[in-house]
């Protein structure tokens, strides 16, 4: 194996053990199947990676890191939340076509029962959390909406909700009973309206 081979095999191993995560599901997720499709001896994976869960947290890492750095750009760009809402959404949309969502929802399921797993993939699920309670502190500051409960109450609430839509439309509960759509433009209406009365509010102010 050369120099090349060296630094792209890990490489390849990780994105067919995406690919296969995404096809296949963590529980038949089989190191051989991945080592096949690379084209290398199976004994290499556990050299380069150590164990299948080890491997399928290197695999959704990159993807991770990328995606949630995205997330913290488009919360601290300039703009309305009901925007923001509607970027969130099309990124969802991506995320789903991409196997994001699909892979990071068989870690999640593979976490409850797998204490190894779990300890490595809840750290990356936390940062996912922070990221919308951070945009909800935000999001509170500036509609000026003085709440008797916390920025943390919130984006708990809107992180669950958003888990539990992608649990559901993985399951492929049809919109007629999941609602998943109409939920959405729930929150986008509601936005809305606090993005109507934000304004309303400043001319008010301009005006006095």
């Amino acid at each position: 194996m050369n120099k090349t081979d060296i630094q792209e095999t890990p490489k390849k191993i990780l994105e067919v053990a995406f690919r296969l995560l995404h096809r296949d599901g963590y529980n038949r997720l089989s190191s051989r199947d991945i080592a096949a499709e690379v084209g290398v001896n199976h004994a290499l994976i556990n050299y380069y990676f150590g164990s299948k869960d080890k491997l399928v947290i290197a695999a959704l890492d990159e993807a991770n890191r990328r995606l949630i750095e995205r997330q913290v750009r488009m919360y601290n760009a300039p703009g309305s939340f009901t925007e923001k809402w509607a970027q969130a959404r099309s990124f969802y949309e991506e995320d789903l076509a991409s196997g994001f969502v699909r892979v990071q929802m068989e870690l999640w399921a593979a976490s409850i029962s797998n204490l190894e797993l779990r300890k490595d993939f809840l750290p990356r699920i936390r940062k996912w959390r922070q990221v919308l309670i951070d945009a909800t502190t935000e999001a509170l500051k500036y509609y000026e909406l003085d709440l008797p409960f916390s920025a943390n109450a919130i984006g708990t609430w809107v992180f669950n909700y958003w888990v539990g839509l992608e649990f559901s439309m993985l399951l492929e509960i049809p919109e007629n009973e999941g609602h998943h759509k109409e939920s959405l433009d729930a929150i986008e209406f509601l936005l809305e309206q606090l993005d109507y009365k934000s304004v309303e509010g400043s001319r008010l102010k301009v005006k006095g």
